[in-house]
């Protein structure tokens, strides 16, 4: 079975998270987007340390598919450097895991 990966990324609201879920799973780069928030992120740009709030989307993914993923997420995303990390799905459950691979690429 191809490597799974959870694909992060962070967004300022609500409407631009659907956004990029809608995209992801109508293109078949995802088989699930869940979007999560608000959360509030506190972190250091520009020299001064910011706070915001803002919405996570947790991107279900095959692993080969990430540079694609990666792609279209920049084309939506707002911010000027998008948080989009990608981290390995080490175990899970069969059934959903080849629930997973059946519905993207």
């Amino acid at each position: 079975m191809p490597e799974s990966v959870q694909v992060l990324t962070t967004v300022e609201k609500r409407e631009e998270a659907e956004t990029i879920a809608h995209s992801l799973v109508e293109k078949r780069l995802a088989a699930c987007v869940q979007v999560v928030g608000p959360i509030i992120s506190t972190y250091r740009w520009k020299g001064e340390i910011e706070t915001a709030e803002e919405w996570q989307c947790l991107v279900k993914t095959r692993r080969e598919l990430y540079p694609q993923v990666e792609r279209a997420i920049r084309r939506l995303h707002s911010y000027e450097v998008p948080e989009i990390i990608a981290t390995p799905i080490v175990a899970g459950s069969a059934d959903y895991l080849e629930w997973l691979d059946e519905n993207v690429g």
